[in-house]
Order: structure tokens, then C-alpha cells, then sequence
């Protein structure tokens, strides 16, 4: 999975974030406080994980148009 410039980018904004309120579960974990701890390592994670895995509705017309450009170009290796 190679990301772009602007991937790179937003992915480091996001880890500006996720890495201290991970830093913050981390610690809580250590102090005895098993819920409240864990509670902050989830939303640490999902903080980088769902930006990747959704889909918003700015990424839908790409989405529709990689897929009939899929269809109307054919590969070379498939012409043959």
C-alpha cells in the first residue's frame, strides 16, 4: 500500500494526535485503570485506522471514476 503526498501528510496530522492520547491510555494502563486505559488505546487506534478504511463522500465520484475507466481501458497484456 504506497501513499501519496497528501496521504503522507494527513497521516502524519492524525499521528500529531492518536500518539499522545496513546501515550495517555499507556499510562493509565500502568496506574491500575484497566477500562479508562484501554478505552483511550481504542480510540488512539481508531483515530488512524477509520480515516483509511472510510469512505467519505468526497472520495466517491474518484472512486466511480476509477472504476469505469477500469472497464473502458483495456490492459495491453489483455489485448494480446
Amino acid at each position: 500500500m504506497t501513499l501519496g503526498i497528501m496521504d503522507t501528510v494527513q497521516l502524519a496530522a492524525t499521528l500529531i494526535f492518536a500518539v499522545p492520547v496513546g501515550g495517555f491510555g499507556l499510562t493509565l494502563l500502568a496506574d491500575g485503570q484497566l477500562l479508562f486505559g484501554g478505552g483511550m488505546l481504542l480510540l488512539a487506534v481508531l483515530m488512524v485506522v477509520l480515516p483509511r478504511r472510510l469512505t467519505t463522500p468526497s472520495d466517491v465520484p474518484g472512486a466511480i471514476a476509477g472504476s469505469i475507466v477500469g472497464k473502458a481501458v483495456l490492459d495491453p497484456e489483455e489485448d494480446e
